[in-house]
């Protein structure tokens, strides 16, 4: 799992048949390892400048609860507080 800053929305009219009623959202990696912002599907009702808990890779299918479903990365957590970060 890596943490996240929520920093905008996605719109899609027309998607992937099981990600029909998904919320997708933009999240960008707060680590300095020059991650790059990504696209994750929302799992616990997130919103935009929220700092959240982002699974990715084949636990990011598992934690939706759709293995055969193109997610890569997928919300699961929202973080409201962290002692060794500066949020």
């Amino acid at each position: 799992m890596i943490i996240c800053k929520v920093v905008g929305n996605v719109v899609s009219t027309r998607k992937h048949e099981q990600l029909v009623g998904s919320k997708l959202l933009i999240v960008e990696p707060l680590s300095s390892s020059g991650d790059r912002p990504m696209v994750a599907v929302d799992n616990v009702g997130a919103g935009v400048g929220e700092t959240v808990l982002v699974a990715v890779g084949g636990a990011a299918r598992i934690a939706m609860g759709k293995r055969e479903a193109p997610i890569d990365a997928a919300i699961v957590g929202i973080v409201d507080n962290a002692d060794s970060l500066q949020l």
